[in-house]
């Protein structure tokens, strides 16, 4: 390792403690708080505004992660591209997992209506807590015959 991956590996683990973020893969809805800061002549505004929309890939390694978001919004798509350890990103939700077969929906650019939606997945492991987990059930001992 040299001393650029060795820096950019504290960074990540730094950044990883701060904030944290719920898995999710291109076919999920999400929700990304993002910091906006308005600069209205004399005073600097900062507020939180949500871009919600479906992933559509996800991208780089280690502290450059980067995922796409994808929405329509007056019959037009928009995407944005969010650097996933950014300091401009608050929180990032999960809304609904999606079931995909590919790593880049890039194809839904193409479609509209029906043809662009996506199933939403069953239930996953990653979804369950241990909570939910299904108990063990002890067996009842068994009866012994009455010998007379």
């Amino acid at each position: 390792m040299n001393d650029i991956q060795k820096f950019e590996q504290r960074q990540l683990e730094k950044q990883a403690t701060d904030k944290k973020f719920p898995e999710f893969q291109p076919g999920d809805s999400v929700r990304v708080n993002v910091k906006i800061s308005e600069n209205t002549g004399k005073e600097i505004r900062h507020r939180i505004q949500a871009f919600e929309g479906v992933c559509i890939a996800r991208g780089g390694k280690g502290i450059h992660q980067t995922f796409t978001v994808r929405k329509i919004s007056y019959g037009e798509g928009v995407e944005r591209v969010f650097p996933l350890y950014s300091p401009s990103i608050d929180s990032i939700e999960l809304v609904r997992r999606g079931s995909v077969r590919r790593g880049k929906l890039y194809y839904l650019r193409g479609r509209s209506g029906k043809s662009a939606r996506i199933a939403e997945r069953e239930r996953d492991t990653r979804d369950t807590e241990k909570s939910d987990a299904p108990k063990a059930v002890k067996a009842a001992p068994e009866k012994k015959a009455a010998t007379a």
